[in-house]
């Protein structure tokens, strides 16, 4: 594999990782129509889990079929497809070797009251489905977060130490939090921050909104003038909060929203010096064809065509 400039410069970030870390990081970010940029485009397909097949795949019902998302992936370029234990090993044979996998290893389901993630897929799991990396949920801020936190820990030394990389969805919520909090700017760079401290490669956060939830960081915040009042000033700030952006930083998309919203957004990452995009509701939930545009135009917008 011939690795780009650019991404030299970024695993080299990663001074204490393994040749195999390194590599599984360095394909992932040599793979697809970003492939060497620095930019990832990355589709993840966890949401049956937590929200349940309907509420998933309904709108797409060619979804409801593993071997779907594998193909939309490869077929738009990717940079990696990332999903549960059971989507990898229903497309693992057809698809080995076609687009970078990442292995969610824990999910939560909407039929629990507690904010907590089971374990439910293993470091091995990953090496038998040839991934390039494990994916993690933590919850900054759930009655659960310690135990969270020490689970990552345990499977990001066992990842690491066979050649994996470690990719961490830092999701801000639980008593202390309101809604509006869980995406405040405060917030989203503090879950950052916690995910780059525990080893992750790839971080993965929420765009932050303008609002300042901790009344001891927004002093902070206005009196270091720390600028928060567009969404690319926002992302700029969450990447400084990740080892001044040593760190690669992704963003999710969330709920569906229109294509204009969704361009917006990225050009913001883009302008903000984020890593790229994780979107998976806002793809699979709209017909091949739409989707496949939309991914284009992503993509384009990464490469600064658009």
């Amino acid at each position: 594999m011939r690795i780009s400039r650019k991404v030299r410069t970024i695993l080299a970030r990663y001074e204490s990782d393994n040749p195999g870390t390194k590599g599984n990081l360095a394909s992932i970010l040599m793979s697809g129509r970003l492939g060497g940029t620095g930019k990832l485009v990355i589709l993840p397909v966890d949401q049956g889990f937590e929200h349940g097949p309907a509420r998933s795949f309904a709108a797409n019902p060619e979804a409801y079929d593993p071997h779907y998302h594998f193909r939309l992936a490869v077929d738009a370029g990717l940079s990696a497809y990332a999903a549960p234990l059971g989507m990898l090993e229903a497309g693992a044979d057809s698809f080995a070797g076609a687009v970078p996998t990442i292995l969610k290893c824990n999910s939560a389901n909407s039929l629990a009251s507690n904010t907590d993630q089971a374990v439910t897929a293993s470091v091995g799991d990953a090496l038998r489905l040839g991934c390039a990396a494990i994916g993690f949920t933590i919850y900054p801020g759930s009655e659960d977060q310690y135990e969270m936190i020490e689970e990552i820990r345990e499977l990001a030394e066992e990842a690491k130490s066979v050649g994996l990389a470690v990719v961490v969805w830092s999701y801000p919520r639980g008593p202390a939090l309101s809604r509006e909090g869980e995406t405040a700017a405060d917030i989203c760079a503090y879950a950052a921050h916690m995910a780059a401290l525990m080893g992750a490669h790839i971080i993965k956060v929420k765009p932050p909104t303008d609002a300042l939830f901790l009344d001891a960081a927004a002093k902070v915040y206005r009196a270091q003038s720390i600028p928060v009042a567009t969404l690319t000033e926002r992302i700029g700030h969450v990447v400084q909060s990740c080892f001044n952006g040593r760190r690669l930083v992704v963003f999710s998309g969330g709920e569906a929203k229109d294509l204009d919203g969704i361009y917006d957004e990225v050009r913001a990452i883009r302008d903000g010096g984020g890593s790229g995009s994780i979107i998976g509701r806002n793809t699979f939930q709209r017909p091949r064809n739409d989707a496949l545009k939309m991914l284009d135009t992503i993509i384009g917008i990464y490469r600064g065509q658009a």
